[in-house]
């Protein structure tokens, strides 16, 4: 397995955002494992496969091609072919992924999945059982968390940013019922690896949130000696 940094925490605690800029000032590949359940979840809803079924899902799962491509900064998320970056980053999508995640099933194949692309090179990736379940022997595993009400009023501006009309607390409800289902689902449920740094966004910015992980890598024994350099700053 090549140098893996392994992010985790709940929804709207920074990870996506943070991952993505590390991925980027390393330049290595961002693996957003979220993106691959909600692909996933994509393609049930639009097969109209029942999310109670597991051995239906399953099937879906099993027949199904997902795969990244593009830079950190673009990543595209393609199934069976076809890109569908936009299209799963709908709430009905979250919550569609949020549930078939409870599935053992489904889990492993995805937790196979996302081994894959560790074997391509070094990888920054994200999600909620990274450190503990895909990457136990990651090299550097860090779990992001944050209040409710700040994950809340992030998930809001970026979901409005997007073009969606979605309320505050609606939103919070939202994470509030996935945040309980993730840590209490039988299989890979949400927690923290007992080895892993963890970091506290409530009141970080997103630039102090890449630094710290930086910093953390960069303190690796086994940090290649390019990345220890300075990198560049925010895109943009």
């Amino acid at each position: 397995m090549s140098f893996v940094i392994a992010i985790d925490g709940p929804s709207g605690a920074g990870k996506s955002s943070t991952a993505q800029e590390v991925a980027r000032r390393l330049g290595i590949l961002y693996l957003d494992t979220g993106a691959l359940y909600r692909a996933l979840a994509l393609r049930v809803l639009t097969r109209g496969v029942p999310v109670h079924d597991e051995a239906a899902v399953e099937q879906c799962a099993t027949a199904a091609r997902i795969d990244l491509a593009g830079s950190p900064e673009a990543t595209h998320v393609l199934l069976d072919g076809q890109d569908v970056s936009e299209e799963i980053r709908t709430p009905e999508v979250s919550e569609t992924a949020s549930r078939l995640a409870t599935l053992p099933g489904v889990r492993r194949l995805l937790v196979e999945l996302q081994r894959g692309f560790a074997q391509r090179g070094p990888i920054v990736a994200e999600g909620r059982d990274l450190g503990t379940v895909v990457f136990p022997r990651a090299q550097v595993k860090v779990f992001l968390d944050a209040d409710l009400g700040a994950r809340a009023e992030r998930r809001t501006r970026e979901l409005q940013g997007r073009g969606l009309a979605v309320a505050r607390d609606d939103v919070r409800e939202d994470l509030r019922r996935r945040d309980e289902r993730d840590r209490t689902r039988t299989d890979s449920p949400l927690r923290r690896a007992d080895d892993a740094h963890v970091l506290d966004t409530t009141v970080l910015s997103p630039e102090q949130q890449v630094e710290a992980v930086l910093a953390i890598v960069r303190a690796h024994p086994e940090c290649p000696a390019e990345w220890r350099l300075p990198s560049t700053g925010p895109a943009g």
